[in-house]
């Protein structure tokens, strides 16, 4: 799945995702909840006014959606189903939801996330909020599209450990889910590719609303606090956020090493001997011999922070503070840290000034109705 590895300059690297290119700044700033780059700082001859900056995170008017998989109502409705139903699992108890959980930022506000036999899995649940725009997918970046993704958990033996050879068949004993795959895809039916297609379709309707951010974005100055303001300047600037948190949805969707500790450990085995249990190196697990990579994870969005909680890969930051006190001191030293990670400087008033700013991008979704289930 992943294949040529174009270049192994820091900061810069490119590599090919199942033939598509993605940049990916390879020590990695703040790429889990927070960025840092080299955007507007103040010490930048020419630095970008504020006008600038507010126009780089302007929302978008569409959603983009592939044209093998075109948007459909019946789609999107069917998908959803899906994604709360028990029956796509091995034990039929766990259902999508049961980790993207609509009233904890889509995420399930654990540290690590659960299984299969409620074990505890190695990274935290990932919000599945705006992935429409949000690929490729996964912490480490394995997927190139939701299509894809789709039934990744759903067959995963750790995690929903679904049989998908067996999952069509289940399917085509209930006489609802029949109609149903019949309507949103005439003469196909029931397949494990219309069941990822649905559930992709359905997956790019999850957006965030619009925020006070956007109002001020859009002209209303009433809209967040002076405080607010000058944190999104600190964002843009000092702070060296958007270096990686870019765009509307605040991500680069590249992988970074933003200088977590490593989490390697020693734990007691069954005949009482200890064991090393190796720290989670993200990306690099697919390219071992490349030490620029090792460490790197996705950027996350900043849409919603305060239901998604807690932070990063691991689930090791609980706070907004945690987080940008991280960020302050500069992160873990290694090889692969990014050559912009570096001590920020930030004083209190200044990190106070940024959280504000990072709660204006809080929004006030609808409620989330969970659908009724066909027989």
């Amino acid at each position: 799945m992943f294949d040529n590895l174009f270049s192994t300059t820091p900061d810069t690297q490119i590599t090919s995702v199942s033939g598509r290119l993605t940049r990916t700044c390879i020590g990695g700033f703040l790429a889990l909840a927070f960025g840092v780059g080299s955007l507007a700082s103040p010490l930048v001859a020419n630095a970008k006014t504020l006008a600038e900056m507010k126009a780089e995170y302007q929302r978008p008017t569409s959603v983009p959606y592939p044209e093998d998989n075109p948007y459909s109502v019946d789609k999107a409705e069917l998908g959803k189903k899906l994604f709360f139903d028990p029956r796509l699992s091995g034990n039929n108890q766990l259902t999508c939801a049961f980790c993207h959980n609509p009233s904890l930022g889509w995420g399930d506000g654990h540290s690590l996330g659960f299984g299969a036999g409620m074990g505890r899995l190695g990274r935290r649940t990932p919000t599945i909020l705006n992935l429409a725009w949000s690929e490729p997918l996964m912490w480490d970046g394995r997927f190139d599209t939701l299509e894809e993704q789709a039934l990744g958990p759903v067959g995963a033996g750790v995690e929903m450990a679904q049989n998908l050879e067996t999952l069509v068949a289940e399917l085509e004993e209930v006489k609802g889910y029949q109609v149903l795959f019949n309507i949103a895809f005439p003469g196909t039916g029931i397949s494990l590719d219309n069941i990822a297609n649905a559930i992709a379709t359905f997956e790019r309707t999850v957006i965030s609303s619009i925020a006070p951010f956007d109002l001020w974005v859009g002209g209303d100055e009433d809209a967040i606090s002076a405080s607010a303001k000058r944190g999104f300047e600190l964002f843009n600037t000092k702070a060296r956020c958007s270096e990686c948190h870019s765009g509307w949805n605040f991500t680069d969707d590249s992988l970074h090493d933003i200088g977590l500790p490593n989490d390697a450990r020693e734990e007691k085995a069954a005949d009482g001997s200890m064991i090393k249990i190796e720290g989670d190196i993200g990306r690099g697990e697919f390219f071992k011999d490349n030490p620029a990579l090792q460490y790197t994870f996705k950027t996350p969005g900043l849409r919603n922070l305060p239901a998604r909680a807690p932070f990063m890969h691991n689930g090791s930051l609980h706070s907004l503070e945690d987080v940008i006190s991280h960020y302050n001191t500069g992160g873990y030293k290694r090889p692969s840290l990014s050559r912009s990670m570096k001590p920020l400087a930030l004083t209190d008033d200044e990190a106070k000034d940024i959280k504000s700013f990072l709660l204006t991008l809080v929004s006030n979704d609808p409620a989330v109705t969970v659908p009724i289930l066909p027989r």
